[in-house]
C-alpha cells in the first residue's frame, strides 16, 4: 500500500475515533502529498515512494523547526501540539538509524574518497546523504561528518 492510501485509510480512522488532534495532521499530510503530485503531474512525472518520503521529512523538519521558535518564545502549549504532530509524522517514516550506523556510513565514505581534512567535506556529504536519504536527520549528519574531519 502506498503511503497516501495509508494515509487516507488512517484518516478515515482517525474521523470515526474523533481524534482532532490526528485528523488534523494526517490532512495536512495527505494535502502535502496531494501538491507533491500536481507539482510533479506538470512535468509528467509519476510520484515516487521516495518523493513521498521526503515531502513527510520536510514536513517533519518543519514541525522541528516550529518546536524550536516555540520555545524560544516561551509558548509551551504549542510545543506540545507541534510535538505531537511530529510524533504521528514519524509513524509513516522510515525507521530512523542511530548515531553508530551515521558513524559507519561516513567512515565507508571516507575511506572510499580518501578524505582527509574539511575541504573534502563537499566530497562526503553528497555520497552519505544519498545512502541516509530519508533514514536520518540532515543535520545530524552534518555534524558528524564535520566531527570526522
Amino acid at each position: 500500500m502506498a503511503l497516501k492510501e495509508k494515509i487516507s485509510e488512517d484518516l478515515k480512522a482517525a474521523m470515526k475515533s474523533r481524534d482532532k488532534l490526528r485528523l488534523e495532521t494526517l490532512r495536512t499530510l495527505r494535502a502535502a502529498l496531494m501538491e507533491k503530485e500536481i507539482e510533479l503531474r506538470g512535468n509528467s512525472k509519476q510520484v515516487t515512494p521516495e518523493d513521498e518520503v521526503a515531502t513527510l521529512m520536510s514536513a517533519a523538519k518543519k514541525r522541528k523547526e516550529s518546536i524550536e521558535q516555540f520555545q524560544a518564545a516561551g509558548r509551551m502549549e504549542l510545543v506540545q501540539q507541534e510535538t505531537a504532530e511530529l510524533k504521528i509524522i514519524h509513524e509513516y517514516l522510515p525507521k530512523q538509524i542511530g548515531e553508530e550506523e551515521i558513524k559507519q556510513v561516513i567512515e565507508e565514505v571516507v575511506k572510499t574518497t580518501g578524505a582527509s581534512s574539511a575541504a573534502d567535506f563537499g566530497k562526503i556529504m553528497p555520497q552519505v546523504m544519498r545512502q541516509l536519504k530519508g533514514k536520518a536527520d540532515g543535520k545530524l549528519i552534518q555534524e558528524l561528518v564535520k566531527k570526522r574531519l
